[in-house]
Order: C-alpha cells, then sequence, then structure tokens
C-alpha cells in the first residue's frame, strides 16, 4: 500500500504531504504524533481541532493563507484561509488547483501551447 499510516487511523501518501486523510471518523482532540516517519514537516504531534470524516483531510501543520496544500506529493490546492495544525482541511479553507490554468501542480502542470497535458508522455 503506499502511503505511511499513522494508529491505524490516518494516512499520509508522502513524506512531502502538509495533510493526512483519516481512515475512520476521528474526533477532535486525537494526537498524531509524527515522529520517526521522516515527514518533511518535522517531527511534533498534532492534535485535532475539530473532528474529521473518514476520508477528509487535516492538516499536519499551521498553512498559512496563499499556502499550497500537498498531498501525493503533488500540490492540490492553496488555502483561502490560515490553517491551524489538525484543522480539517476542505473546500471551506481550500481552493483546487487541479488543472487550473497558468499553476504548477506538479500534476497538470501547463504546456508550452497553454494547454494540460493528459499523458504522461505529454508532462
Amino acid at each position: 500500500m503506499k502511503g505511511i499510516t499513522i494508529d491505524e487511523a490516518a494516512i499520509v501518501m508522502a513524506e512531502a504531504d502538509t495533510v493526512a486523510t483519516a481512515l475512520d471518523d476521528l474526533e477532535a482532540g486525537r494526537e498524531f504524533a509524527l515522529s520517526g516517519y521522516g515527514f518533511a514537516v518535522g517531527e511534533h504531534t498534532v492534535a485535532l481541532t475539530e473532528p474529521v470524516a473518514f476520508g477528509h483531510k487535516f492538516a499536519l501543520e499551521p498553512i498559512a493563507e496563499g499556502d499550497l496544500i500537498r498531498k501525493y506529493d503533488e500540490v492540490v490546492g492553496e488555502a483561502t484561509r490560515d490553517i491551524e495544525a489538525g484543522e480539517w482541511v476542505h473546500t471551506h479553507n481550500v481552493e483546487s488547483t487541479r488543472a487550473r490554468p497558468g499553476t504548477d501542480d506538479g500534476a497538470n502542470a501547463d504546456s508550452e501551447d497553454g494547454r494540460t497535458p493528459t499523458t504522461e508522455g505529454e508532462r
């Protein structure tokens, strides 16, 4: 399985990610120790600031308004406001950058002719 599972309750898909995905419904206050995994966000403990539903993301570190959100080691969005470590990350605080023209998101980077590449060979 790709990714790193933390306490069998969350998964981080790549070491450079700034978010984790809940593998179960998680209660506010749940803590995740990030020590020993080699995550780019560093070694610290994250406590959820609010409940996070199964399949939803939470921040592994504070994310400032305008900062990019990384999942799968690729940019998937931009923070529309400051996000606390442990806060639910979703459409209320992130704008998707997937396939947004002019955005180099690592997966859908615009080609020289201004269109979004559709195959691996075009990237």
